[in-house]
């Protein structure tokens, strides 16, 4: 089982780089997981899986030299105990066959969001716990290996009117990679929407509690309402 001196090894194969910080900032918000290493190619994954031994492998699917399919197939071929996460925008269905047949543990499409992500991770620690043990397995943790029981639904893809859901899970992930904050208008002109529009679209962040605002004051004029993320 894991405990407070065994936690989760991840090695995280991405080649956006902020994309990959923003899985990293995750990962750290959720107990049991630590994140040995970052990979932006096949080559360097390839390098670092057989160098660090992951527990598991937050995997994208496109890369400059390859696809990550060419990983899931070297962790078979060499009967590694690491497990694999896809997280990616790629929905082709030789993908997901690939992705089913071969045993990867959990798939999540791009965007993503924090709650998603932090869902998976922590159902996919249950799993990992129950199958780390020595002792006899009971009924109902064998039924969790394989989903046979109910899960709440964690995230409707409803939102209230004006609010879209794709522009709402991109302007979230922007958010989190400003360190010092951002205002509407710098949002709005960074994501390509109105000063208006990004406003409400913070003001419903901050509603759900994902950013939270504060008036910085200038050495003259008006202080400027800047938004920051809760969870950097």
């Amino acid at each position: 089982m894991i405990g407070l001196s065994k936690q989760i090894e991840v090695l995280i194969i991405e080649d956006d780089i902020r994309i990959a910080q923003i899985h990293e900032k995750f990962l750290n918000q959720i107990e049991g997981f630590k994140t040995i290493g970052m990979a932006h190619t096949i080559e360097e994954a390839k390098m670092w899986i057989e160098t660090l031994k992951p527990d598991l492998i937050l995997l994208d699917i496109y890369f400059p030299d390859g696809l990550g399919v060419s990983i899931i197939d070297m962790i078979a071929e060499r009967k590694m105990q690491t497990d694999i996460i896809l997280i990616t925008a790629a929905a082709e269905i030789e993908i997901v066959k690939k992705a089913y047949t071969s045993g990867v543990t959990d798939f999540l499409l791009k965007p993503i969001t924090l709650q998603k992500f932090t869902y998976c991770l922590e159902k996919y620690k249950e799993k990992h716990q129950i199958l780390s043990s020595n002792q006899h397995f009971q009924a109902e943790q064998i039924q969790k290996l394989w989903d046979h029981y109910s899960v709440p639904k964690i995230e409707q893809n409803k939102s209230p009117k004006g609010i879209d859901i794709i522009t709402k899970n991109k302007i979230i992930e922007f958010v989190m990679t400003i360190d010092g904050g951002i205002t509407a208008e710098s949002l709005g002109a960074e994501i390509g929407i109105s000063r208006t529009t990004a406003r409400r679209y913070l003001e419903h962040l901050m509603e759900e509690k994902i950013i939270f605002v504060e008036h910085v004051y200038g050495s003259v004029g008006r202080p400027e309402r800047r938004y920051f993320s809760t969870r950097s």
